[in-house]
């Protein structure tokens, strides 16, 4: 049995070169802001304007309820981080071997491969609503995103991601802009769940891969070791995430609103790329309006998760392996973390030029995280109950809440296996 890491002193342990004026929340914050604002991503954004152009306001509480599912799981990775101060592939090889580590990594790249096109697909969706190029557009931000990450240090791109997201609030102007039927809006809320239809299960299964990424484990485990993150932390870490729940729920919410407020019920609207969507939302919003928030909302969340899904992928792949992988390092000193960032950003670019529906496309990969997040969870449980000491283990109620949402992310993975496959 492999020996446990032993929990860092209390008083050793803090934000790196902790400024004595700045109030310990905002030195703390971070992590679990930029990883909840990547997680909605161009991806999330177009499963959440899916849901509600195909079921109106159906979906809504499941975005709701999602939150604390959401906040479960990652405030666990914070935990596991602060007292190890190792990363989620690292900790994965050091207690179970290399071969399970390489096992969860390769469940991380093919996420990462999904997520990327995805994200790059958004981007060049955005340059067509003003008449460029996917070249046009995806080729310069692939280039500013390796520049900003090899040049930048973890501080300021984590200054830089924070701001990307925050271009998603367009989403909640745009959700009260369309002015949303109130009588349609309550009987949407409580209508009764089509849970018989493949369709509607897929797009369930979609949503829950949509909020828990298996990518997201792995960024948010590795920043807080980045940040250098200590047991007083804690509190404000898990802050940090309760903040960046609500806020992502919020936006996926917001999205689900102005499409179903706009498009639901309506000829069966198709959504194949953002342009589609922008069509969509232009009656209520006007033209000129619906192009500034796709392109505001959209195009923020695109950039942040490139990062944030690069990040995570390089990170790992160093961790397990082995090798240095910092933000704060350099090139010359972790040159396999560096590469495998630029090499992640570099083919997720080249891949979306050949991708012709992002709406489509999009729903498929939640889909498929869905499937795959089962692993992910066990992991990060089998971790929890085995290396955290005592005065960060889950009590009771949150062992048993953790077990719940394992086992209903299983049962929704295996649900939609068997009517995709009319069983």
């Amino acid at each position: 049995m492999a020996t446990l890491p032993a929990l860092r002193p209390a008083d050793a342990t803090s934000v790196r070169r902790r400024p004595r004026r700045i109030p310990a929340l905002l030195l703390v914050l971070g992590p679990g802001l930029m990883v909840m604002l990547a997680d909605t991503d161009a991806g999330s954004i177009a499963t959440a304007a899916q849901s509600g152009a195909s079921w109106g306001y159906r979906l809504l509480l499941l975005e709701l309820v999602l939150v604390p599912v959401l906040y479960l799981v990652m405030e666990l990775t914070v935990r596991l981080g602060i007292a190890t101060g190792k990363g989620h592939a690292e900790l994965i090889r050091e207690q179970f071997g290399a071969r399970w580590a390489y096992l969860s990594v390769g469940t991380l790249l093919v996420c990462a491969v999904g997520a990327l096109v995805t994200e790059f697909a958004g981007i060049a969706g955005i340059g067509r609503l003003f008449g460029l190029s996917p070249v046009a557009t995806v080729v310069p931000a692939a280039i500013a995103l390796v520049a900003l990450v090899v040049t930048g240090g973890y501080r300021r791109v984590e200054v830089v991601g924070i701001t990307l997201g925050l271009f998603e609030l367009a989403f909640v102007v745009a959700a009260v802009l369309v002015r949303p039927d109130p009588h349609a809006f309550a009987s949407g809320v409580v209508a009764a769940q089509p849970l018989g239809n493949p369709s509607y299960i897929a797009l369930i299964a979609a949503n829950v891969g949509a909020v828990v990424m298996p990518w997201m484990v792995f960024y948010q485990q590795g920043a807080v070791v980045e940040k250098g993150l200590g047991p007083r932390d804690l509190r404000h870490a898990r802050l940090d995430t309760a903040l960046g729940a609500v806020a992502t729920q919020v936006v996926m919410a917001a999205v689900l609103i102005a499409a179903a407020a706009t498009m639901h019920g309506r000829h069966a609207p198709q959504l194949r790329t953002v342009g589609d969507i922008s069509t969509a939302l232009s009656p209520a919003l006007g033209g000129s309006v619906a192009r500034v928030v796709l392109a505001l909302g959209v195009g923020g969340a695109a950039l942040l998760a490139s990062i944030v899904v690069s990040i995570a992928f390089a990170w790992a792949v160093a961790e397990a392996v082995g090798h240095p992988r910092s933000l704060d390092l350099g090139v010359r000193r972790a040159p396999l973390f560096y590469g495998l960032f630029a090499a992640s950003v570099a083919g997720g670019a080249a891949l979306v030029l050949t991708s012709s529906s992002l709406v489509r496309l999009s729903v498929e990969v939640e889909v498929v995280n869905a499937l795959l997040l089962p692993l992910v969870l066990g992991f990060l449980a089998a971790l929890a109950f085995r290396v955290l000491p005592h005065q960060f283990a889950l009590n009771r109620r949150r062992r048993a809440a953790l077990a719940a949402t394992v086992g209903g992310v299983v049962a929704i993975g295996l649900l939609w296996v068997g009517l995709a496959l009319g069983l």
